[in-house]
């Protein structure tokens, strides 16, 4: 029967000879009929983790008086935080701007207005049903800008080596189908490599609320998050 070589790895010149065994070009004989798959395995979770961006902007006529009114509200937010047991690891600056506003109804020369500045912060809650209460809290504070949450899965391995599995699965069970197809059996796996694994964005979360007047606490609803896994599978057929 003819042989036919499948290359795994590329060869390299000139690298230590423990580094030269694992990445030098290595060639296993396929006998019979090869396959190659490439499956996606998956998982889901409740994600665990919700970030937030959350802003202080302040208006004044000058560049000093906007800055010095956005520190007064930004330490009462930081003490909000710290209040709702918010640890640092889980606070982080995002942004600082500084603007100037001009009113350009005039087309002959802009007018001063003043000046804008933000200070935008991203906060990290571990615990998704208390993060609404708190961002209430922080609104009060003198937070005028929200965007989020993203939620993700705080320790996706576990998750992630689900899907790897299931990936495997799926690519066996694949070549199981070819194989009988073509009035073949699957005799071997000759190669694994992993394409990919990915926790992707989790889409926004409803942010609800219940009016206005923040009678009620912000709802956030975690959902359900898939985790993803792909591989290529090389199957010898006989």
């Amino acid at each position: 029967m003819k042989m036919v070589f499948l290359a795994l790895a590329a060869g390299v010149a000139a690298v230590p000879a423990a580094v030269a065994a694992q990445t030098q070009g290595v060639y296993m004989p396929v006998e019979g009929t090869r396959l190659d798959v490439v499956a996606t395995g998956e998982s889901t979770r409740v994600p665990d983790i919700a970030t937030v961006s959350a802003a202080v902007v302040t208006e004044a006529p000058t560049a000093r008086a906007a800055l010095a009114e956005n520190n007064r509200q930004m330490r009462a937010v930081f003490d909000a935080l710290r209040s709702a047991r918010i640890e640092e690891r889980d606070i982080q600056t995002a942004q600082i701007n500084l603007n100037a506003r001009y009113d350009y109804s005039d087309r002959s020369e802009p007018r001063l207005l003043g000046y804008t500045a933000t200070n935008r912060l991203s906060i990290r809650f571990r615990e998704i049903e208390r993060s609404g209460a708190i961002i209430d809290a922080l609104v009060g504070q003198g937070v005028n800008q929200i965007n989020g949450p993203s939620l993700s899965v705080d320790e996706p391995e576990a998750t992630l080596d689900e899907a790897r599995r299931d990936a495997i699965r799926k690519a066996r069970e694949r070549a199981e189908l070819y194989a009988s197809a073509a009035g073949m059996r699957v005799a071997r796996i000759v190669a694994i490599s992993e394409s990919g694994a990915a926790q992707p964005p989790m889409p926004m979360a409803r942010m609800a609320m219940a009016n206005a007047d923040m009678e009620e606490s912000l709802q956030i609803a975690p959902g359900e998050q898939r985790l993803t896994a792909t591989v290529s599978v090389t199957f010898e057929l006989e």
